[in-house]
C-alpha cells in the first residue's frame, strides 16, 4: 500500500512539474480587416481634406493656415500685440459654434453657450483642445476640422453623425490661472 502511495506520488510530482504550454487558436486572422480599416480611413480623410482644400480656394478674402496638427484655420479678429497663449492647467473660457463644411448649423454658440475649459485636463475633442492652444485672449478663429479632429467615426451620438468634418468659429473670452483647490490655510 505504502509503495503504490509512494508510486502514485512520484508520478504527479513527475507529471506535474512540466512547464505549461501556450495554446493555440483554432482560427487565425490574416490582419485583412486592419488593413481594410486602415485603407478605408486613408479614403476618407483625403476626401474630406479635399473639401477643405476647395473651401480655401473658393475663400480669396482670407488667409488659411494649415495647423501641424492637421487642421486649418483663419482669424476673424487677430490681438498682434498679446503674446499670451493657453498653458497646460490655464482655465480658458471660450465661446464656439459647430457647423457642416457647407455652412448648416450644427450647435450654435447659443445653444453651447460660453463654456470653461482647463487645458488638457478635461474632455474636449482634440481639434478644438489643440486651436485653443493656437488661440489669445480677445481673438476669434474659425477652424475647419476633419472629422478625426472634431468627432470621428462616433460622432457625438446626437446631431453630429460618424465622419463629419466640421466648422467652428471660436471666441476665447479669458484665460485665468488654475484655481488652486489645496490651499493650505495658515491662520
Amino acid at each position: 500500500m505504502k509503495v503504490k502511495f509512494l508510486m502514485l506520488l512520484a508520478g504527479l510530482l513527475l507529471f506535474s512539474c512540466k512547464s505549461p504550454e501556450a495554446r493555440r487558436p483554432v482560427t487565425q486572422k490574416s490582419g485583412s480587416y486592419i488593413n481594410e480599416a486602415v485603407e478605408r480611413n486613408r479614403k476618407i480623410v483625403a476626401e474630406e481634406e479635399s473639401q477643405i482644400q476647395k473651401i480655401i480656394e473658393k475663400d480669396s478674402t482670407r488667409e488659411y493656415l494649415s495647423s501641424p496638427n492637421g487642421f486649418w484655420y483663419y482669424y476673424n479678429t487677430k490681438d498682434t500685440t498679446s503674446t499670451r497663449t493657453p498653458q497646460f492647467g490655464e482655465v480658458v473660457e471660450f465661446d464656439y459654434n459647430l457647423k457642416t463644411l457647407d455652412g448648416q448649423n450644427i450647435y450654435s454658440d447659443e445653444e453651447i453657450a460660453p463654456r470653461t475649459y482647463t487645458i488638457d485636463k478635461e474632455q474636449l475633442f482634440s481639434g478644438l483642445r489643440q486651436g485653443l492652444k493656437l488661440m489669445k485672449e480677445g481673438e476669434t478663429v474659425t477652424f475647419l476640422f476633419p472629422s478625426h479632429k472634431a468627432f470621428g467615426y462616433y460622432g457625438d451620438k446626437n446631431r453630429i453623425g460618424k465622419d463629419v468634418p466640421v466648422i467652428s468659429t471660436v471666441t476665447l473670452i479669458d484665460i485665468s490661472e488654475e484655481p488652486e483647490t489645496n490651499q493650505i490655510n495658515n491662520n
